[in-house]
């Protein structure tokens, strides 16, 4: 007898590079841009470190709302609008003219990407698992890793071609891809719908809807939890320090003398050396304690930082990559796996709608901070000190917690 996969491991194929895509391009390739903005418009770093602050900003306010609304109408739908809005926004921004301009096609980008990445797809993935959640999110966030892959081909089309046609071709690209994707993500049957063998799955509680035992918290109890608090808190320091990074890497590394194509490569590692910390600490949140292991990828990015400080000397750059790659993609599967283990899926979406939230206000902070500190002062160390300094205090804040005692509270 043929052996039948799983349809929630369909589920994660699906999503897997929808958010490879729509991450290589929102995230770790925007980095590319910058020099051909600046040449072309005269911009500041300031300015256009902004457009990831507007992301930000967008994904701050929304983030919530879209929470409610993946839990109410499901992940396909939404799916389903982002990849259109991703692509009107690449279109608009291949037509820029002037900043106001500018940051209105990076806005509607934003709008798209929080529909077809992040809470939407993870939500997706949380419907279908509960025993080997770990393993899933491992698997779903290395999609954000691998991205990293698409950094140098963004570097080639924009150096080959021009701006404007790379951007076109990615707007182009998005629908082709997502839009037939999206039809493969559907909600888990509940109480003996769906197929014998999903049935079979719920029996043996692979993703049955409330596991004995585990805390399922509404949103009004999470806002009044201090470890929930503390969460949020914690994502918002740790995206804080990880977009400054990513969007500043190759402007920071052509100030250090390294040539574009090898900075577009130093660019695409951050995401690709990621997956050992997504994948890895997926995989061994599932066996040992996962607040340890979430307060080990602080540890992790703040060596990577003062790796960071160093890249004159070469060999640091591997340092850099290995250390800070993996506790920031580490920190991105570690949240969701804790908010998931601690809080539940009863109210997943929302929940970790406000968890993003937190972290797009970081996402906005870090960046702008990052090149308003380049403006200034003329350098980016400075940026990497503080950035070092302030990712030990989510650690000690994430060793303090006691979940028995605070869920129980």
């Amino acid at each position: 007898m043929p052996v039948r996969i799983f349809y929630g491991w369909w589920v994660v194929c699906a999503c897997f590079p929808i958010g490879l895509y729509v991450s290589g391009i929102t995230v770790y390739g925007f980095t590319a841009f910058f020099e051909p903005f600046v040449k072309e418009f005269g911009w500041s770093y300031t300015q256009i470190s902004f457009a990831a602050s507007l992301r930000g900003l967008e994904a701050g306010i929304f983030s919530p709302f879209v929470g409610l609304l993946v839990d109410r109408f499901g992940s396909r739908k939404l799916i389903q609008a982002g990849t259109v809005l991703c692509g009107l926004g690449l279109l608009v921004l291949s037509m820029t003219r002037s900043l106001p301009m500018f940051y209105c096609g990076f806005l509607l980008l934003a709008f798209g990407a929080t529909g077809c990445m992040g809470l939407v797809t993870m939500t997706a993935v949380a419907d279908w698992f509960q025993k080997d959640s770990g393993k899933a999110f491992g698997v779903m966030s290395s999609a954000f890793g691998a991205s990293g892959l698409l950094v140098p081909l963004i570097v080639w089309l924009i150096d080959a071609f021009s701006w404007r046609t790379a951007l076109v071709v990615m707007g182009v690209g998005i629908w082709v891809l997502g839009i037939p994707l999206s039809f493969v993500v559907r909600k888990r049957p509940r109480e003996g719908g769906g197929s014998a063998e999903e049935r079979i799955h719920d029996k043996a509680g692979v993703c049955s809807a409330k596991e004995p035992g585990k805390t399922e918290m509404t949103v009004g109890k999470a806002l009044r939890n201090k470890m929930f608090l503390q969460l949020a808190v914690v994502e918002g320091i740790r995206v804080m320090a990880v977009t400054a990074v990513v969007t500043h890497v190759m402007p920071y590394l052509a100030q250090m003398g390294m040539s574009r194509p090898t900075a577009g490569f130093v660019a695409a590692g951050i995401p690709i050396f990621s997956i050992i910390g997504r994948f890895g600490l997926g995989w061994l949140a599932d066996i040992f304690s996962k607040k340890h292991l979430f307060a080990s990828t602080f540890v992790l990015v703040a060596l990577g930082l003062l790796a960071f400080c160093f890249v004159d000397l070469k060999w640091t750059i591997l340092f850099f990559l290995f250390l800070f790659s993996s506790g920031s993609g580490g920190g991105m599967v570690m949240r969701v796996v804790v908010l998931r283990e601690y809080f539940g899926s009863a109210s997943f979406g929302k929940l970790l709608g406000i968890i993003m939230a937190s972290g797009a206000i970081g996402g906005m902070v870090g960046p702008t901070l990052a090149g308003w500190i380049f403006d200034t002062f003329g350098d980016y160390h400075s940026a990497w000190y503080l950035f070092m300094g302030i990712v030990v205090l989510p650690m000690i804040v994430i060793l303090r917690w006691n979940p028995k005692k605070s869920l129980s509270a």
